[in-house]
Order: C-alpha cells, then sequence, then structure tokens
C-alpha cells in the first residue's frame, strides 16, 4: 500500500530553518514525481516545489523561490524540503504527494494539486517569534 509520512514540522523563528522530510513506503519511488503542497487556516492548499522523478527536475512557488530547495533519494525512499529564511507566512501544514508517470515519465513536473494522486497526512510548520 503506497503511503506517504511526512515529518520535521515545528515552532521556527523567523529567519530560522527547516528541513521537511517525506517517507515513502509501499511503492517503487523512482517512477514518482513527489510535491510539496502547503495550506494555511483559511487559506486554499498552495503548491510549494516538486521535483521530477528522477531528480533532474525540480519547480518553485515564486514565493519560496531562492528559499527552499527540494531533493530527492530514491534509494532510501525519501524526499526533503531544505527551507530557509522562514518567514511569518509560510506557517502552514506542508503534506507532500506522490505522482505515477511511469518509467518514462521523467521530465519536468508541476506544482498543481490535480497531478498528484497520492498524499501524506502533513506536518505543521509555525514561524512565529
Amino acid at each position: 500500500q503506497l503511503q506517504l509520512v511526512e515529518s520535521g514540522g515545528g515552532l521556527v523563528q523567523p529567519g530560522g530553518s527547516l528541513r521537511l522530510s517525506c517517507a515513502a513506503s509501499g511503492f517503487t519511488l523512482d517512477y514518482y514525481a513527489i510535491g510539496w503542497f502547503r495550506q494555511a487556516p483559511g487559506k486554499e492548499r498552495e503548491g510549494v516545489s516538486c521535483i521530477s522523478s528522477s531528480g533532474g527536475y525540480t519547480n518553485y512557488a515564486d514565493s519560496v523561490k531562492g528559499r527552499f530547495t527540494i531533493s530527492r533519494d530514491n534509494a532510501k525512499k525519501m524526499v526533503y524540503l531544505q527551507m530557509n529564511s522562514l518567514k511569518p507566512e509560510d506557517t502552514a501544514v506542508y503534506y507532500c504527494a506522490a505522482a505515477n508517470l511511469g518509467p518514462f515519465g521523467g521530465g519536468p513536473c508541476t506544482v498543481v494539486a490535480g497531478y498528484f494522486g497520492s498524499w501524506g497526512q502533513g506536518t505543521q510548520i509555525t514561524v512565529s517569534s
């Protein structure tokens, strides 16, 4: 059974850093693009970043470009989101999601929720002094 589990959330001061992890199980990560999304209270879910199945392509929302970095380790079945220079507006529940592209789907990914068919339960990030 395909499962995604996020970890690494917590409380951090503005300007601080956190690294989120997404652990995949029950499937071959190599064939999946992975995305990170977030949802703040009272707001719609927002795409943050994605990485192609091979890791050769990445995509970021304008709001996080230059501050967040997505990476993956297919052998460990892990995807990471390094978040630096955090701002209060980054406060949200962060979700990782997987899109099954098959063995030949290694092209660019898109940070659109409908592109992804499997989702984790989320981890809370709070940026506050």
